[in-house]
């Protein structure tokens, strides 16, 4: 008997989500190919709601599911209480997510894409040691309920990271950056090139003053600004208490040049898809508009909690849960060309990216970190590499008050489009 009629008639409410996931990876460390692996993950997992509580299950055994319907009801007893219902069959957007040519890609094409950007970065800077990860899944979903929800979607995510490392006595030089697309994308290389221009930027070391001066925070650094704000703008934060935004829809908290947009509609893009991992669409989600407080995002269960609907932001694995979580998380460019931007720059920063993103209590706003690399602009020229150098701030007093946003930005991260950003005055530490 099927899982989902058997458990239908023990149960108020129940959810079945089958789930398999092909990964390929292909490995390079220090220049050299390291590992190809393949590894699949099927399984079959259950959450039910009986007398008012949540259970949950989850088995890769595909011939034991009396065994997992028994422990979905079992956990029920003792689960959460369920202020929310699984969705109704609602229509979605049509978004792209899976691609022929990405699902089709042998191991063999994988390695030499490896070994491409190898030669990249080589040629420019023998000395560098290249770690890469190469990975290509292929998953497929389906959702199904007890309302008659019955949905499947299939996506072709490819990763492909490049880590540079390059030690000259004590300097240590690390780079970073990776592109994650689920569509073929003709110039897969762009992200590499880019790092071969830090690369070459890098060689040349300068110094500044330690003190306050303008930071403008590249699409990479800007990380430092967006995680904080990803912590802040989730449901459950909210309805925990711990977010600074909590209570304050409709204000205005940042400068109006900030626009932030959670997108999972974007074809092609990593966290995009027509539904969200519990049945509900995908919707583009404005967040902040011109620095006012729109929204926030949430699941079934913290959207129910707050008492609103959910906004299409489950996320999970097999083995847990559902959790509110971002999709595409896109802060809009603005409208001044970089070129703009550093042209009105004396004397200041470029922040590219930072040491010990996340740790710490970052919900606050807060950060302190140390800048793993940074360039000095000096009368609107790029002159060179600064070392050793810190910032430290608050994001919600920062963003506040921003001088620029450029009309560039780039994807960065997989799920992350920024512009650069720049901000006036900060104050920026020296190595002690």
């Amino acid at each position: 008997m099927d899982i989902l009629t058997q458990l239908k008639k023990q149960a108020e409410q129940v959810e079945i989500l089958n789930l398999q996931n092909e990964k390929t990876t292909i490995e390079y460390e220090a220049n050299q190919l390291k590992n190809c692996a393949v590894a699949e993950t099927k399984g079959t997992a259950v959450r039910v709601i009986r007398n008012g509580r949540l259970g949950f299950a989850a088995s890769s055994d595909d011939t034991a599911m009396e065994k997992l319907a028994a422990n979905a009801l079992e956990s029920a007893a003792y689960g959460d209480k369920a202020p929310f219902s699984f969705p109704e069959p609602e229509p979605a957007p049509i978004v792209r997510t899976f691609d022929k040519a990405v699902a089709e890609l042998p191991i063999a094409r994988l390695v030499e894409i490896g070994q491409e950007m190898l030669d990249l970065i080589l040629p420019a800077d023998p000395s560098a040691r290249c770690n890469i990860i190469l990975e290509r899944s292929l998953i497929s979903a389906n959702i199904r309920n007890q309302k008659g929800l019955d949905v499947a979607f299939k996506t072709s995510p490819l990763s492909l990271g490049l880590e540079i490392d390059r030690v000259e006595g004590d300097d240590v030089l690390i780079l970073y950056d990776q592109l994650g697309t689920t569509v073929w994308e003709k110039d897969y290389l762009a992200f590499a090139r880019r790092l071969v221009e830090k690369l070459k930027m890098a060689r040349i070391i300068t110094s500044i003053k330690p003190g306050k001066m303008p930071v403008l925070f590249a699409p990479s650094g800007a990380l430092a600004l967006g995680l904080p704000l990803s912590e802040g703008l989730n449901g459950k934060a909210v309805y925990k208490g711990t977010s600074p935004m909590a209570g304050k829809i409709g204000e205005k908290l940042f400068d109006e040049k900030i626009t932030i947009i959670d997108d999972g509609t974007i074809d092609g893009k990593f966290a995009s898809a027509s539904y969200d991992d519990e049945g509900v669409p995908h919707h583009r989600n404005v967040l902040v508009e011109k620095g006012v407080l729109k929204s926030f995002f949430y699941d079934l269960k913290t959207a129910a909690q707050s008492g609103v609907k959910s906004t299409g932001n489950a996320a999970r694995g097999l083995f847990n849960p559902p959790e509110p979580s971002l999709t595409n998380f896109v802060i809009q460019p603005g409208q001044t060309p970089l070129k703009e931007i550093l042209a009105g720059m004396d004397e200041g920063i470029i922040v590219e990216d930072l040491l010990g993103i996340g740790q710490g209590n970052t919900i606050s706003g807060a950060f302190s970190n140390p800048l793993a690399l940074a360039f000095k602009v000096e009368k609107g020229e790029i002159v060179g590499r600064v070392k050793d150098l810190s910032i430290a701030g608050n994001i919600y007093d920062l963003l506040m008050n921003v001088t620029a946003v450029s009309k560039e930005a780039q994807w960065v991260y997989n799920t992350v489009h920024a512009p650069y950003i720049l901000i006036s005055e900060m104050n920026v530490a020296g190595k002690s």
